[in-house]
């Protein structure tokens, strides 16, 4: 990939996350969607400790997390 697709790439993918948040904003999405995707960018990344520490990335109990199953 050249530099210029790497860029226009790394462009969608932040407009993308804009367009999550002002959907969070305005009520249409939960809070799990924008942080998930934060969640999974700051994996990606190498951030230090006190970043993956935050209280508001992790807000709710492992007991409390969506199910998937039946």
């Amino acid at each position: 990939m050249t530099e210029d697709r790497h860029r226009k790439v790394r462009s969608s993918k932040g407009n993308a996350a804009v367009g999550l948040n002002e959907d969070y904003r305005q009520g249409l999405l939960p809070l799990i969607v924008p942080l998930t995707l934060l969640k999974h960018h700051l994996n990606r990344y190498p951030v230090p400790d006190w970043v993956n520490q935050q209280v508001y990335l992790h807000p709710y109990p492992k007991e409390l997390m969506l199910r998937n199953h039946v």
